[in-house]
């Protein structure tokens, strides 16, 4: 399969200033195989030592010396680990997580060799102040499910992915191309990104297939819940989980997953479950300017799972009974904003733990709410959504005239369009701005037509 993620390990690989890079992202996302294959295809080999597999491979770093421990690796895996030539694989790294403190001494003495350590917990060890992590000898590389793009490649070819990647702001896309790409748009967000259940259904293109496939990969992501690092019952975290489904696309409000429990051990649960990324919080920001989080609601969020086709697995929805018609209608919208919310992150960069946002307004008067929130330069740009037919944008063009955004985004499943709007919010003068109507399969592309947009326009 084809992963972004290929091209930042090129260049990290290529970096005169390179270090161990350690590989975060949950489990099943594809880690041990894009090291591997990407080891393989661009470097010469790969001698992987997963620590998981082999319970006392941590002594193999009890000596401070790096070369003494490559060579005691050496002999465990026997191979010949070159450096330049071999990528040393420390998979599984979460299990001695007191093996990343050593990676500053391969860094220092051993520049040559190319080192990566994954793990699917390993952002709980990361966060435990009792494992010493090397700052500034290490880098880090954030690994999602399959993008759309990613998918589309698997699946239907790369003159589909050519059509993405040209699609220009002024293009008019043909009837029948954009029916093709919506129609597989819509596979997507019914399968996901996962790897295992993509490539499944790019081998016999039934969503009856991937189901159990589906069903077993949420198995193995709750069968987690009790690794977790610190006292959080398995049960809670089940119960938190299963909430947050139920919840996406509305505030989350720790009363609706029990009234009976509190607020506080709720919040600890939720906060192991997006250490360990099976979800992903989306933070609401009043959107006056960057950074976003500097005017964030520490209270209200909403919350998203990993993967939209784990998603519906969580609801229970049987995916053969859904009609590939118009599927992002689901819970009233809420796979749609899902589905939105995954490709947004999937256009994130990689080497930073970024987050989404979305912006709401409680008044007696004028009650708004937009998706989501993104920028271009220091414009803040805002998103909205729609599952079904075109609305009246409400909320969009609210936020436009409170904060005089010259550009807008809107996401349905009408073709692409760039059209200039005039606000219509009752109470507010009005404003002229550029509104950026793009179909689901072009949330992928938004960052490159924004730049293209922003730049046309003269926007900082």
């Amino acid at each position: 399969m084809q992963r972004h993620a290929i091209s930042d390990l090129k260049a990290w690989a290529s970096s005169s200033s390179r270090r161990p890079l350690v590989l975060r992202g949950a489990r099943q996302v594809g880690k041990t195989w894009l090291v591997e294959h990407f080891a393989r295809e661009h470097i010469g080999a790969v001698a992987t030592l997963n620590l998981e597999r082999h319970p006392r491979a941590a002594e193999l770093f009890a000596d401070p010396s790096p070369q003494r421990n490559l060579a005691a690796i050496e002999t465990l895996l026997g191979q010949r680990i070159e450096p330049g030539r071999c990528v040393l694989f420390l998979d599984e790294v979460q299990v001695a997580p007191q093996v990343l403190g050593r990676l500053r001494y391969f860094h220092e003495e051993l520049p040559d060799l190319h080192v990566v350590a994954a793990g699917s917990l390993l952002d709980f060890a990361l966060a435990d102040p009792a494992h010493h992590t090397p700052v500034g000898r290490i880098e880090y590389l954030h690994l999602e499910p399959l993008a759309f793009d990613e998918f589309a490649a698997a699946v239907a070819g790369d003159p589909v992915v050519a059509a993405l990647r040209n699609h220009q702001l002024e293009d008019r896309t043909p009837g029948p191309v954009h029916d093709k790409l919506l129609g597989l748009c819509r596979e997507y967000s019914l399968v996901g990104g996962m790897p295992a259940v993509v490539d499944r259904y790019r081998q016999e293109r039934s969503l009856v297939a991937v189901a159990p496939l589906l069903h077993a990969l949420l198995q193995t992501l709750r069968d987690d819940f009790a690794k977790y690092a610190g006292r959080v019952p398995t049960q809670r975290l089940q119960k938190v989980f299963d909430g947050a489904a139920r919840l996406v696309g509305r505030k989350f409000v720790y009363s609706q997953i029990d009234r009976d429990d509190r607020a506080a051990p709720l919040r600890e649960a939720l906060e192991a479950l997006c250490r360990a990324r099976v979800c992903h919080r989306v933070h609401c920001v009043h959107g006056n300017g960057l950074p976003f989080a500097a005017e964030r609601h520490d209270r209200e969020f909403k919350v998203m799972l990993l993967d939209t086709g784990l998603y519906l697995a969580a609801l229970g929805v049987p995916l053969g009974s859904l009609s590939l018609a118009d599927p992002l209608q689901v819970q009233a919208g809420a796979l749609a904003e899902h589905l939105v919310g995954q490709l947004l992150r999937s256009t994130l960069p990689r080497h930073s733990g970024a987050e989404l946002q979305y912006w709401s307004r409680s008044a007696h008067s004028a009650t708004a709410e937009l998706d989501y929130l993104t920028a271009v330069g220091t414009t803040v740009v805002p998103i909205e959504v729609k599952a079904g037919k075109p609305g009246s944008l409400r909320s969009l063009h609210r936020f436009v005239a409170e904060k005089r955004a010259p550009i807008a985004v809107r996401i349905h499943s009408e073709p692409p369009l760039l059209s200039e709007v005039t606000t219509s919010a009752p109470d507010l003068p009005p404003q002229r701005f550029h509104l950026l109507s793009l179909p689901f399969y072009l949330v992928g592309e938004l960052p490159r037509l924004l730049v293209a947009l922003a730049e046309r326009l003269g926007v900082a």
